[in-house]
C-alpha cells in the first residue's frame, strides 16, 4: 500500500451499507449504513512515513483496546468519539463506530521528556517549536516542564512539521487554540499519573481533536497508544541515549541497521520485517496493554 493511500484498502467482509471513505497509514475509515463512521484499526504498521509490506497480528485489536481504556479514563476532561464498540463481526474488537467531527488540522503534542523530533530541533536550535529550553540537556531527560508542541498534519507520504503556538493561532483562531493547548496538557498530566502509577515513563504523546457542530471539543482517533506515544519502563530510565520502549522503535532500528540493506536517503520502499521483528513488536505492544490496563491480552 502507498503511503496514506485511499486508493487501496482491506476487504473486511463487511456486510451490505458500509462504504470505504479512508484509508490512512493504520485506520480504514468507513461510513454506517445509519451514517455514521466506523473506525477501524487495521494490523499495518508504518515507519519514516511508509507503510511497511509487513504486518504485525492483532496490533489493530491492541490499540483499539487500548485506545477504549483509555477514553474511559479520560471522560470527565474531555468528550470522545466514541458511540459504540458493537460493530460487525468482521471487524470485531479492532474497531468503533464514532461520531462525524470536523477535525482541527492540527496534531497537538505534549512533551514531558526529550525525545523524537524534539530532541533533533533541540540539538539545533535550544528550542522547541519555539520554546527555548536551557542548553545542556540530554536525550531521554525530563523536560523542566510539559510541554504542547504542536504540528501541522502533513499531506500523504510527507513529514508532519513542528510549529509554534503563534502559528497554530493563525491557523485555527486564538479560542481554538487554546482550548487545545488546555486539553493536551491535561490529558497528558493524567495520563502520566496512570503510567507512573504501573512503572511506566510517558516520554510524550500526539492527540488529535475535533468538533461537534455546536462547537464542542471532542478527543478523537487513537489516544495513548505505542503508535502515539513513547512509553519506557520507569526501572530502566536512564537519560543520555535511546531509551526501551513499548513502541514502534524496535521496528525503526532494524530498519536502520546493516541487517536490513535499506537505504532510507534511497526513496525505495522498506523490506519485508523478519519473523523475529514481527513477533517481538507484537510482544511489546501486548506487554505496553497488560501494563497499563492489568488485563491479559488474548
Amino acid at each position: 500500500m502507498a503511503m496514506g493511500s485511499t486508493a487501496e484498502h482491506p476487504d473486511y467482509g463487511l456486510p451490505e451499507g458500509y462504504t470505504h471513505v479512508y484509508s490512512g497509514k493504520v485506520r480504514d475509515l468507513y461510513t454506517t449504513p445509519d451514517d455514521r463512521l466506523l473506525f477501524v484499526a487495521s494490523d499495518r504498521i508504518s515507519a519514516f512515513d511508509w507503510v511497511l509490506p509487513t504486518e504485525i497480528p492483532d496490533k489493530g485489536r491492541i490499540l483499539t483496546a487500548m485506545s477504549l481504556w483509555w477514553f474511559d479514563r479520560l471522560d470527565d476532561i474531555v468528550p470522545n468519539h466514541v458511540i459504540s464498540a458493537r460493530v460487525p463481526a468482521a471487524v470485531e474488537r479492532r474497531a468503533i463506530i464514532c461520531s462525524r467531527l470536523d477535525m482541527f488540522p492540527i496534531e497537538c503534542v505534549a512533551r514531558g521528556y526529550l525525545a523524537g523530533s524534539a530532541l533533533v530541533e533541540y540539538r539545533k536550535s535550544l528550542s522547541i517549536c519555539g520554546l527555548n529550553i536551557p542548553p545542556g540537556f540530554k536525550e531521554g531527560q525530563q523536560l523542566p516542564k510539559i510541554l504542547f508542541t504542536p504540528a501541522t498534519k502533513a499531506a500523504q507520504g510527507a513529514h508532519d512539521e513542528n510549529i509554534t503556538f503563534d502559528e497554530t493561532l493563525a491557523i485555527i483562531g486564538q479560542d481554538e487554540a487554546q482550548s487545545l493547548r488546555r486539553l493536551t496538557l491535561l490529558i497528558y498530566e493524567r495520563a502520566e499519573q496512570i503510567s507512573a502509577d504501573r512503572g511506566l515513563i510517558l516520554a510524550d504523546t500526539k492527540l488529535e481533536f475535533g468538533a461537534r457542530p455546536d462547537g464542542t471539543i471532542v478527543l478523537a482517533d487513537e489516544v495513548l497508544t505505542p503508535d502515539s506515544s513513547r512509553f519506557w519502563p520507569a526501572d530502566k530510565w536512564e537519560p543520555g541515549h535511546p531509551q526501551p520502549s513499548f513502541d514502534k522503535q524496535f521496528v525503526r532500528d532494524w530498519l536502520t541497521s546493516p541487517e536490513s540493506g535499506w537505504d532510507r536517503e534511497s526513496g525505495e520502499a522498506p523490506p519485508p520485517l523478519p519473523d523475529e521483528v514481527v513477533e517481538k513488536t507484537r510482544a511489546k505492544y501486548i506487554d505496553a496493554y497488560e501494563l497499563l490496563t492489568g488485563k491479559r491480552f488474548v
